[in-house]
């Protein structure tokens, strides 16, 4: 007999009691100075036998060998020197992002993605491939072998494969034929955006650049702080965006819990906070047993004797306390709160979705 008990290798984690200090560059963002994504349609060719067999690609094939001056055509029917019938071509879409400030001649890494029914793109070179913007302009061109960080293997009727194969990469692979500069003065001001929108920590980040620069900042609104040039500094606005930029602040983190469910982890903010509350939780155990049978065939029928396995799934809950919880101002609180009721992380997710709904845990709480 077999027993199987299913429990969580999971982790939680906890931040400091005390925020760091951090560069306003690493939480921030230049209004202006935005990337932009390209994308392109191409082809694939040099597959070890692992390309798309659909008439789609081979047409596609076809095609672009016109476009190159080749006659040829495609008849699966007509066993001719002119008929392209190749399994060593797949079609695919070519993603990159042409990073802000980029200039012409630089280079970008390049996607690639299988459309057809290709088995794997290992091995394959991609041919001269546009990359257009949303405004259908051709920002880069893309050619290049592919590197997939990974391997298919098919031996037989079986085989063995290693990371994801119908998606490679082609470092450095795209080359900027047009810039898309960015804009990062408009009327004689510069625009902070912060990448985690707060109330207090926009009011921090003006208050540091003005203990700096008198009369420099000002928090337009929570996700944006307006610089503008002083009158009696010779910088350019460059020169004082890049210094604004190493300036450090202590930013005001929001009371956050996120919880991964596929995984367990569970990581909780500095401000997460519990009211006097009780809990109770009862861990669930699940046992699969396995015990044979042997079925006997009727006499003279022919058969033979067969030992088949009869499966048997039980479950149990084991019986819950109820267990007083102080109130906690600190995630440190929190954790050893947690700690002492011996639950696994998996169950702490459980137990932080029910103080939520019961209004003692004073946090947001974000589930992916």
């Amino acid at each position: 007999m077999y027993r199987l008990l299913i429990a969580a290798a999971t982790a939680l984690v906890v931040t400091s009691q005390a925020s760091a200090q951090v560069r306003i560059k690493d939480i921030t963002d230049v209004s202006g100075a935005r990337g932009n994504q390209l994308f392109g349609f191409g082809l694939v060719v040099g597959l070890d036998g692992t390309g798309s067999r659909s008439t789609f690609t081979q047409q596609i094939a076809v095609d672009m060998l016109q476009r190159m001056g080749t006659t040829t055509q495609i008849f699966s029917q007509l066993p001719a020197e002119s008929v392209l019938r190749s399994t060593s071509i797949s079609a695919v879409m070519v993603t990159a992002e042409l990073g802000p400030f980029a200039r012409k001649g630089g280079k970008v890494d390049v996607t690639v993605s299988a459309i057809d029914d290709a088995r794997s793109l290992q091995g394959g070179t991609l041919i001269f491939t546009p990359l257009r913007g949303a405004d259908g302009n051709v920002y880069a061109l893309a050619q290049g072998p592919l590197s997939i960080g990974g391997f298919s293997v098919t031996v037989g009727g079986g085989g063995v494969q290693k990371n994801h194969v119908n998606v490679g990469r082609i470092p450095s692979g795209g080359l900027i034929e047009k810039e898309a500069p960015g804009e990062l003065v408009r009327d004689g001001k510069a625009t902070l955006l912060l990448k985690d929108p707060d109330f207090n920590t926009a009011r921090l980040i003006a208050k540091t650049i003005n203990e700096r620069y008198p009369g420099t900042a000002s928090a337009a609104d929570p996700g944006a702080v307006v610089l503008c040039q002083p009158t009696d500094l010779t910088k350019s606005a460059t020169q004082l965006i890049a210094e604004v930029g190493l300036l450090e602040v202590r930013p005001d983190i929001p009371a956050r819990i996120v919880i991964n469910e596929r995984t367990g982890t569970i990581v909780a903010g500095e401000h997460v906070a519990l009211s006097p509350t009780a809990v109770a939780h009862g861990n669930l155990y699940i046992g699969v047993s396995i015990n044979p049978l042997v079925s006997q065939p009727a006499p003279f029928s022919g058969g033979v004797t067969t030992v088949v396995p009869r499966v048997q799934v039980a479950s149990s809950e084991q019986q819950a306390r109820l267990v007083p919880l102080p109130k906690s101002t600190t995630v440190s609180d929190v954790a050893r709160t947690m700690n002492a009721l011996g639950v696994t992380p998996r169950d702490l997710i459980a137990i932080f979705q029910a103080m939520k709904k019961a209004g003692a845990l004073h946090a947001e709480l974000i589930i992916e």
